[in-house]
C-alpha cells in the first residue's frame, strides 16, 4: 500500500494520499489549506489520480481545498453529515465502504467536532492504519477531556495500529496507550 502524507497551510494540517499502489486511483484525506502544489507534485510523482476526497472533520484546515479539488478531479468530498454545516461547499455523507479499491471503515468519534471520525483500514500487507484527524495526536488529544467515543475507539485497535494524525508525526496505538499523558487513568 502506498501512503503519502504532508503538512500544509498555516496550521500544518496533514493531508494524506492512500492508494493500493502507485500508478492508479487514490484517496485524498483531509485536503486542507494550501494543498494544491504539494498534492499535484505527489500525484505526479506517484502517477495517482484522485478517486475520492475524505475528511476526518469539517474544520477549514482539513477541508479548505476540497471544493477546488472536487471540481478539478470530478470527485465529491465525503464528510460526516454532522460536520456539513462547518463546510461551505458541497459534500456527500461519509460512510464506511470502498474508496479507490480501499476498504475504509468510518468510525464516528464526536468530540473535536460533532462529526469527527477516524478512518480505519487494513493494508494488503497486513498492517492497520487509523487516520485520526484532530481526535488523537502523538502525545496529545484534540480535546482536554477524553470522550467515551475516543476511549472505545482506542480499545478497539491493536497496539501495532499506525496512527496518522491530523497534525504532527505518526505514532501507534500502543505508544499512545503507554505514554500519552491525556490517556493516563482513562482505562485505555
Amino acid at each position: 500500500m502506498l501512503v503519502v502524507g504532508f503538512g500544509s497551510g498555516p496550521l500544518q494540517a496533514n493531508c494524506y494520499l492512500l492508494a493500493a499502489a502507485a500508478g492508479g486511483p487514490c484517496v485524498v484525506v483531509d485536503p486542507g489549506q494550501e494543498v494544491a502544489a504539494p498534492l499535484a507534485a505527489a500525484l505526479d510523482e506517484h502517477g495517482l489520480v484522485p478517486a475520492a476526497l475524505l475528511a476526518t472533520h469539517g474544520h477549514p484546515d482539513h477541508v479548505a481545498s476540497a471544493a477546488a479539488l472536487s471540481a478539478e478531479h470530478g470527485v465529491p468530498l465525503h464528510l460526516h453529515p454532522a460536520d456539513a454545516p462547518l463546510y461551505e461547499g458541497d459534500s456527500v455523507p461519509l460512510e464506511s465502504g470502498l474508496f479507490a479499491v480501499l476498504d475504509v471503515d468510518v468510525r464516528p468519534v464526536p468530540g473535536h467536532t460533532p462529526g469527527s471520525v477516524v478512518l480505519a483500514l487494513e493494508t494488503p500487507e497486513g498492517g492497520r492504519l487509523a487516520l485520526t484527524g484532530d481526535t488523537l495526536f502523538a502525545g496529545s488529544v484534540g480535546r482536554g477531556d477524553v470522550t467515551a467515543a475516543l476511549r472505545d475507539l482506542l480499545t478497539a485497535f491493536p497496539d501495532d495500529t499506525v496512527v496518522l494524525p491530523g497534525h504532527g508525526p505518526a505514532t501507534t496505538i500502543g505508544r499512545e496507550r503507554a505514554g500519552n499523558p491525556f490517556l493516563a487513568g482513562t482505562g485505555v
